[in-house]
């Protein structure tokens, strides 16, 4: 089944973008008669217990062929990007929202929703669960959803499970997760072959210190996850926060539901401190007051009274996703073009608009207004590499690997050691593809160092392989920035998140 969702989605987003105003001379698909077979850096060992870079990986992934260069994508050099683009809705805003609204007292109509797999399979889950899930048939992006004024149960009778299967979406596992604890019935979660290697444990050993009957079926730690629920009352749990933050945000999400008072406290660390700030902020657009202790830096709780309750606010906008923000903004900043991104702004709830900030340090001139961030460069300036920690941006800084290739001196992405365990192992991509490129990358556990070619020169004709990763197609867009010719294998990726990225991007760009 995911195969067979994986060739629909590479589908839909080549009908896309033929169907579109883009231009196909810009943007093609390459003929298998353009250029022979292109072969993809081996991969070394990974660092600590990771043994591969991906398990999962295709044998045509580490072998690419002519038959791959057929559904590869040419961006064709690229001269300039100027023009304001309207980003789609945010991924973890969307699924969050969704899943709130599933949980509330009333009705919520939650629009520019993304228009994406993982919220898809959201959605899927809810129709599945029989949550009323309402479709705007004049608004794509637009759902009203009925509220189940408290836990999700088991739609299915006596011992009969429901299975959920959730794709690659962790935001859509992890809060399922923990919200279907809090219910009755029996349920079975799993994903992808990808989503198999997905770190999950720290989430269920979370839930079980609550008092929840539910584990991973293999020794890994990863789903599939089983769940008997039977409601939680009230608890306490210590939870790791070193790995993802969606662990704490599922947790939060789900307590209010629970019969009883909960505190959760992170016992070492808490990375992407944003993603749980907007986690509490949404929370509290839905009527539930999360009280923090601590340093969000250091080793916070957070305590959820029983009288807290979800009541749907009538409607919800979803913010513009700020991580597909980034390769506009640093498109423009590569090229010295002018863009705009409106959807978020200096008053977005979203981490990841810190990127801005990023690509001024590098020589970029931002300016902000509370929905929309402008960027443009000097073309008298020339970009300088940097030392940032992304820990807090992890998915923007992704993007931030493409524009070192065009800064003077080497740029150093620290703290993404999360980069590891995302919807591929992202660390080692990264390397690949920036060494097929031209640069010079030093990898370590949980950091990198890019020293960009001589003269800033990329390598033309390159395939970049995207392991069914939505971020890497997109970031490595932007090599064509260098006057070079891209293919990016397997273009309909993008569908998880951003399925018109290459129509949008097309509509920016000069030659």
């Amino acid at each position: 089944r995911s195969e067979i969702m994986r060739i629909a989605a590479a589908t839909l987003s080549a009908v896309l973008i033929l169907g579109s105003h883009v231009n196909i001379q810009a943007f093609s698909f390459v003929s298998k008669t353009t250029r022979g077979p292109v072969a993809l850096s081996p991969f070394v060992n990974n660092f600590g217990s990771h043994k591969s870079a991906n398990p999962t990986m295709r044998k045509s992934q580490l072998s690419l062929t002519e038959a791959d260069m057929e559904e590869a994508l040419t961006v064709k050099p690229i001269k300039s990007l100027d023009g304001t683009v309207t980003l789609p809705g945010s991924k973890s805003l969307s699924n969050r929202c969704l899943l709130l609204a599933a949980l509330s007292k009333g009705n919520t109509r939650v629009e520019n929703l993304l228009e994406s797999d993982d919220i898809r399979y959201m959605l899927e889950a809810l129709d599945q669960m029989n949550v009323p899930v309402e479709r705007d048939p004049d608004d794509k992006t637009a759902v009203t959803v009925t509220g189940q004024a408290g836990p999700i149960n088991s739609p299915m009778e006596g011992d009969e499970v429901c299975e959920l299967f959730l794709g690659n979406a962790g935001t859509a596992m992890r809060p399922l997760a923990a919200a279907l604890c809090m219910g009755k019935g029996k349920f079975f979660l799993d994903g992808v072959p990808r989503m198999r290697e997905r770190p999950i444990a720290d989430l269920i050993d979370g839930l079980k210190q609550l008092g929840a009957d539910t584990s991973c079926v293999e020794s890994t730690g990863c789903p599939p996850v089983t769940i008997n629920a039977n409601g939680i009352n009230e608890g306490k749990a210590s939870i790791s926060g070193k790995m993802s933050s969606q662990f704490l945000s599922s947790m939060l999400m789900a307590s209010p539901v629970a019969k009883g008072d909960i505190t959760i406290s992170i016992k070492d660390e808490l990375i992407s401190a944003p993603y749980v700030a907007l986690t509490i902020g949404l929370m509290k657009k839905f009527g539930v007051n999360v009280k923090v202790e601590g340093d969000m830096k250091g080793t916070p709780s957070f305590s959820i009274p029983s009288s807290e309750e979800y009541i749907s606010p009538g409607s919800i906008l979803v913010e513009g996703d700020a991580s597909s923000a980034s390769y506009f903004l640093a498109g423009a900043t590569i090229t010295g073009g002018t863009v705009t991104v409106r959807g978020c702004g200096s008053e977005s709830v979203q981490g990841d608009v810190a990127f801005a900030n990023v690509m001024e340090q590098m020589g970029a001139t931002v300016t902000w207004a509370p929905e929309s961030i402008t960027i443009t460069r000097d073309p008298s300036v020339r970009l300088k590499g940097v030392d940032v920690d992304c820990g807090e941006i992890p998915d923007a800084a992704m993007t931030l690997a493409v524009a070192a290739l065009f800064a003077e001196g080497p740029t150093t992405i620290r703290n993404v050691y999360s980069w590891r365990l995302k919807e591929t192992e992202r660390m080692k991509a990264i390397v690949a593809e920036c060494t097929k490129l031209g640069a010079t990358v030093e990898e370590y556990r949980d950091y990198c160092v890019i020293h960009p070619p001589k003269d800033n020169k990329l390598n033309d004709n390159v395939l970049i392989e995207t392991y069914d990763d939505h971020r890497m197609a997109m970031t490595f867009s932007l090599a064509a920035c260098a006057g070079v010719n891209v293919h990016i294998h397997d273009p309909g990726c993008t569908a998880k998140t951003f399925p018109t990225y290459f129509e949008m991007l097309e509509g920016i760009t000069s030659r």
